[in-house]
C-alpha cells in the first residue's frame, strides 16, 4: 500500500484561509457588480465597482508575490535555480502589470 504524498508547501500556505476569504470576498463583489448592471445601475457606480474589485484583486497578486519572494524564491535558490526563478517571478509580474 502507497501512502499518499503530500501537497506541497507553497508561500500563501501559511495565509491559505485567509486568501481563500479574501477571494471569496471578491467573488461576493463580482456578484454584486452582475446585479447592478442587471439593475440597469448607473455606469459610474458600476466602473467604481470594479475599481474596487480590480484593488482587492492587486492585494492578493502582491500577496501570493510576497509569499513567493519569501519561500519558493528562497528554496529556489537553495536549489540552484535562483536566477530561473527571479525570471518567472519578474514574468509573473510583467503580466500583472498589463492591464487595458
Amino acid at each position: 500500500m502507497t501512502t499518499p504524498t503530500p501537497a506541497p508547501t507553497r508561500g500563501y500556505t501559511a495565509t491559505k484561509d485567509q486568501l481563500v476569504a479574501r477571494l471569496r470576498r471578491v467573488e461576493g463583489q463580482v456578484r454584486g457588480i452582475e446585479k447592478m448592471v442587471d439593475e440597469d445601475r448607473y455606469c459610474i457606480d458600476v466602473l467604481t465597482q470594479i475599481s474596487a474589485i480590480q484593488a482587492a484583486l492587486d492585494k492578493v497578486a502582491l500577496g501570493l508575490l510576497d509569499g513567493h519572494a519569501r519561500h519558493c524564491m528562497h528554496e529556489g535558490a537553495a536549489e540552484g535555480r535562483a536566477d530561473e526563478m527571479a525570471s518567472e517571478m519578474m514574468a509573473a509580474v510583467g503580466r500583472l502589470m498589463k492591464r487595458g
